[in-house]
Formats: structure tokens, sequence, C-alpha cells
């Protein structure tokens, strides 16, 4: 693996170590983050993993632009993957159903599975979060089955309730608060996202792993979750 490092701002630099979005990318991109926030230490500001990158933000003066290159080589010099098996694996209660996660039978039918087919192959797999972004506490996570891949919604939908669980391509997701979305809604969870974000602890963190449980929807009432129908929020 060599890092490709392109200039993203006067005071940010982006680390590219792959090309293509894989689950064993998540071993590189921590140790790679764990090496550069050491070596960076006070002028570093801000760094943001991802699929297959880091973004750098750092303190511009404390060092300049060819230092940071210069670090960064360093630092990813003899690079070795870290153990992914460290992350947290959470278990996450959704309650699957038409109404409130829509594109059930949609993600279903072009899948060639019944619903509960479909709940049950998207229940059976350890989703890695990939990156944090769009809202606190917002996991992107991967990657679904291929046969389950949908694309995103031709007209994104102005309010998609909180907790929302969809794919979107080979990804999933929670949605922390309620907000606009384009992703097929499968469920819903009445883990709370954002609050554990606006406390500044985010739940899920690159590197960790989700998996999805099947609840009925007395579990999920039981539990404070709202039962309101998506058609209703839309």
């Amino acid at each position: 693996m060599k890092p490709i490092i392109e200039t993203a701002a006067m005071d940010a630099l982006m680390v590219r170590l792959f090309d293509t979005i894989d689950e064993t990318n998540m071993a590189w991109v921590i140790a790679a983050d764990q090496a550069l926030r050491s070596a960076f230490g006070p002028a570093l500001i801000d760094l943001v993993p991802s699929y297959t990158t880091l973004l750098l933000h750092y303190d511009c003066q404390q060092m300049n632009h060819a230092k940071a290159f210069t670090l960064i080589n360093q630092a990813l010099s003899g690079l070795k993957p870290v153990d992914t098996q460290a992350g947290e694996l959470h278990d996450i209660p959704v309650w699957y159903d038409e109404s409130v996660g829509p594109e059930l039978p949609l993600v279903a039918k072009r899948a060639g599975l019944s619903v509960k087919e479909l709940i049950e192959q998207h229940c059976n797999h350890d989703y890695c979060v990939f990156a944090l972004g769009f809202a606190p506490g917002y996991g992107f996570m991967g990657l679904v089955d291929e046969s389950l891949a949908t694309p995103r919604l031709k007209t994104p939908r102005r309010k998609v309730a909180a907790g929302s669980v969809g794919i979107a391509d080979r990804q999933t997701a929670i949605y922390p608060l309620l907000s606009p979305g384009g992703w097929n809604i499968l469920g819903r969870t009445n883990v709370p996202l954002f609050e554990h974000a606006k406390r500044g602890e985010p739940l899920f963190r690159p590197g960790d792993k989700v998996r999805f449980r099947a609840i009925s929807r007395s579990e999920f009432a039981a539990d404070g979750g709202d039962t309101t129908p998506m058609e209703e929020r839309s």
C-alpha cells in the first residue's frame, strides 16, 4: 500500500489509502488514524477517517504545508494493519414494518426475496462502520449483500424519522434525527444516536461493527419507540 497525499485546503491534506471500498480497508485506515494522531500531536486540529481516505486538518501556525506532507509520509512508513476485532460490536434492535419502512417491499422484490427473507438477510451480517457524517451520530456502514443493493430514491423525502434504518447501494445506516433523506427505509430503531453525539460521545466509531436484530412492534413501543407511520412524516 502506497498512500497518496492530496491538497484539500491551505491547512488540510487528504490521505488516500485505497481506490475501492472494502471492509478489510478499515484495519489500515484505523492504523493510519492512530499513527497520524500520534505524529501530529497538538498541531492536529481534526482527522476524519472514511472508506478509503483520511482528511487531516492541521494548525498552519505550527507547521507549513511541506512539513505536514513530510510528517504524514514518516508516520505512515512501515504501517501495519490493526486488529479490527478491537472495535465494539453494537446490537441494534429494529422494528421492520412497511408502516415505518416503506421500501421493505421494493427492496425485497428487487432481491427476489420475501419481506421476511429480506429482514433475515439484513440482520445476518455484522456491518463495519466506515465513517461518520451527514448528521451527528450518522454512521455509514457496509457492506450489505450485493443482492440487497438498492439505488437511492429518485426523489428524496423531505422528512425521514429519527431512528429510520435504510439501505443505499451497498451501504446501510440509521438516521439519528428527523431530516431529509433519499435512502430506502426498511424499519426503525429507538437507539438514541443523536443524544450520544450531542454529548460528544458518538455511539458508533469507525471500525466498530453493527448487528441489526428484528423486534416486534410491541417490543419497539414498550421501549418508547415512535410508531408513527412514515407517510405522516413525509
